[in-house]
């Protein structure tokens, strides 16, 4: 393959997943977080502990990292 050849390969640039990035959020010091489940629909009955447990963010388990990485290639993490 001549020089100018070699110039041209370049490898492939990722994409993102657009799903993760709405689901997953990245915080400052690099944790992925998340919502909490059962947060969509038949939240009346619950009581006020439920509902307070239900709201904000929660971490993402150490375990699921690897897979949300591949998915988000340019994102930042620890």
């Amino acid at each position: 393959m001549s020089e100018q050849g070699r110039n041209n390969l370049r490898a492939m640039k990722l994409k993102t997943n657009r799903s993760a990035i709405k689901r997953f959020k990245f915080s400052g010091k690099g944790k992925v977080m998340r919502r909490p489940t059962k947060q969509n629909h038949f939240n009346a009955k619950d009581n006020g502990h439920e509902s307070r447990a239900k709201s904000g963010t929660m971490e993402l388990a150490k375990n699921n990292l690897k897979d949300i990485k591949n998915l988000m290639p340019y994102q930042t993490t620890v």
